[in-house]
């Protein structure tokens, strides 16, 4: 899951975006509105959470020119203002959920979870296919039975492909999802994380690659583990 965070306490940003890193979400950062509406027009996001109080442009307006936009990423407003009527309003604004300050961050993960589940594309609470079975919440993952010992990037990438049911999902969208906006676009970090992915899922292969387009699951045969000429090398 990606998220961007829209947070103007730049320590506050950097403790939250490392307890959403450690379950294994690819986190991005905006410390104003400014930034927050540069980043959703150049990066795609599942979930967006958005304090309200930002300079340049204030966290409201930024809710409502992302409505406008037609923005799909799930909006979850953070802040400390947290009457009843301040929820109102922000709900009233566009946003799908409200969270205020202070909060668990423990709650917060739950709810942005949650709201990827009910993305345009709705990502069900366990995923499986060949003998996987994947749980996001809990970030465990097996094939019959056996824990893989998945990296957090190795479980985000099987994570992406398992929910695509079938469908070929390029190397481009698995970076844009599983990494966040400061990995380089032109590294083979998806071509070597899928290699490794498919060590540690054993026979027979499930993950096929489509030349020149992707990746995606299959319950036939995939390609050979030594994959070097994938999608990103061809």
């Amino acid at each position: 899951m990606r998220v961007l965070l829209v947070e103007d306490e730049e320590r506050l940003a950097s403790t939250i975006a490392r307890g959403l890193r450690r379950v294994g979400m690819a986190v991005d950062i905006a410390l104003d509105g400014k930034a927050a509406l540069t980043k959703t027009a150049t990066n795609s996001y599942d979930v967006i959470v958005l304090d309200r109080n930002l300079p340049i442009v204030h966290g409201d307006d930024v809710c409502r020119k992302l409505i406008e936009r037609h923005c799909v990423a799930r909006i979850l407003m953070l802040t400390a203002a947290g009457s009843i009527q301040d929820r109102v309003t922000g709900l009233d604004l566009g946003a799908d959920d409200y969270l205020p300050k202070p909060f668990a961050l423990e709650e917060l993960i739950a709810r942005i979870r949650a709201l990827g589940r009910r993305a345009v594309a709705p990502i069900p609470p366990m995923l499986s296919a060949g003998g996987v079975t994947l749980d996001p919440s809990r970030r465990e993952a097996e094939r019959d039975g056996r824990d893989l010992g998945l990296t957090k990037k190795e479980f985000g990438l099987l994570e992406v492909l398992l929910a695509a049911e079938g469908r070929v999902v390029s190397a481009e969208e698995l970076l844009e999802k599983v990494w966040d906006e400061n990995t380089d676009p032109f590294t083979n970090v998806v071509r070597v994380t899928i290699m490794t992915l498919r060590r540690k899922l054993g026979e027979p292969p499930i993950i096929d690659t489509v030349q020149g387009v992707g990746y995606r699951i299959e319950g036939g045969a995939a390609a050979a583990d030594d994959d070097l000429s994938g999608p990103e090398g061809s």
